[in-house]
C-alpha cells in the first residue's frame, strides 16, 4: 500500500488519497441494471478516489481490467460496466457478496474552476465518471450541462441520475429512439453557440471525443478529454498503455488530459493498440 499526496481535487483544493498496487480483496454489495448489458456495480470501500480515475478490477482465475469510476463517498464506490468481452461476461455472473480484487485508484481526473459553467459530453457507458465529475463541480457552484449520445435509447445510461443532481440534461440517438436524432456533438455545437461554457469534458468512444475536440478548437473553450489505452501496471511501469508518438503512459499521465497534450498523441482518434501492441483502427 502506498501513500500519495495531490495537491489538487477536482474543482481545486487539496486532497489526500491511499493507493494500492496489490488487490485488496472486496465483496460486491449491490448490482444496479442501468441499460442494455451495462450495470453498476457497488462496493462498500473508502477508495478515496477522484473524478476520472480508474481501478484495475480483478475477477479471480479470469482476467484483471482498468474501469472508470462512477462515483465515490466515504462509504463506497461504484464502477458502471458494460458486458463485451469474456472477463466482463464472467463478471456479470456474479451475484451480491461475491469477491472481486480492486487496485487503484490510479490515474488523473477532471477539474474545473469553482463557479464556472461546464459541459460534461459522454458517449454511451462513458457518462458515469462524467456524472461523478458533474457531482462535485456542483458542490463546487458549478453550472453543469450534461449531453449524451447513443446508439438507441436501450443504451443511455445517467439520465435521471443526472436530472436529479440538477443537471440540464440533453441527449441525442442515432436513431432518434430518444431525444434528438443524430450524434452527441450535434446538441454541443448548439450549446457553444448560444452559452458562454468555460469547459468540456468528454469520456466515450474516441471517434466522439475527436470530433468534440475538433469543436472545443473551434470555439476556442478548454477541454478535457479522458483517453481511454489497453492500461495493465496502471503505475507507469509495464508501458502497455504508452501512445505514439509521445510514448508516454496514459495510466499515469492520463487517462484525463487537456487538449493540447492530446493534439500531440498521433494515433489518436485514428488507431489504438490491442493487448498484443498491434495497431486497431477506428
Amino acid at each position: 500500500m502506498t501513500k500519495i499526496i495531490e495537491e489538487k481535487s477536482c474543482c481545486g483544493g487539496e486532497s489526500y488519497s491511499t493507493r494500492h498496487d496489490v488487490p485488496v480483496t472486496i465483496p460486491i454489495k449491490k448490482i444496479i441494471p442501468e441499460a442494455l448489458n451495462i450495470s453498476t456495480f457497488v462496493f462498500e470501500y473508502n477508495l478515496e478516489a477522484k473524478p476520472g480515475q480508474f481501478v484495475n478490477l480483478w475477477i479471480p482465475g479470469v482476467d484483471e481490467k482498468p474501469f472508470s469510476i462512477a462515483n465515490c463517498n466515504e462509504k463506497e464506490f461504484w464502477l458502471t460496466i458494460a458486458k463485451v468481452g469474456p472477463a466482463t461476461e464472467k463478471l456479470f455472473e456474479l451475484k451480491v457478496g461475491d469477491y472481486v480484487g480492486i487496485r487503484g485508484p490510479y490515474g488523473t481526473s477532471f477539474e474545473a474552476k469553482p463557479n464556472s459553467t461546464i459541459a460534461l459530453v459522454g458517449g454511451g457507458y462513458g457518462t458515469a465518471p462524467l456524472y461523478y465529475f458533474g457531482l462535485k463541480a456542483k458542490e463546487q457552484g458549478c453550472n453543469v450541462y450534461f449531453l449524451t449520445g447513443a446508439r438507441n435509447i436501450d443504451l443511455l445510461t445517467y439520465i435521471d441520475q443526472a436530472k436529479k443532481a440538477g443537471f440540464e440534461v440533453s441527449m441525442t440517438t442515432n436513431d432518434g429512439s430518444a431525444g434528438k436524432e443524430g450524434f452527441v456533438t450535434v446538441i454541443l455545437e448548439e450549446l457553444l453557440k448560444t452559452k458562454k461554457i468555460d469547459s468540456i469534458h468528454t469520456c466515450g468512444p474516441e471517434v466522439m471525443e475527436k470530433a468534440v475536440l475538433n469543436l472545443a478548437d473551434k470555439y476556442d473553450t478548454r477541454l478535457q478529454i479522458s483517453v481511454e489505452r489497453y492500461m495493465k501496471c496502471g503505475f507507469g511501469v509495464c508501458g502497455q498503455c504508452c501512445v505514439d508518438d509521445l510514448g508516454i503512459p496514459i495510466c499515469k499521465q492520463g487517462p484525463v488530459m487537456e487538449k493540447e497534450l492530446v493534439k500531440q498523441i498521433k494515433e489518436f482518434g485514428v488507431y489504438h493498440r490491442d493487448r498484443d501492441g498491434k495497431k486497431v483502427f477506428y
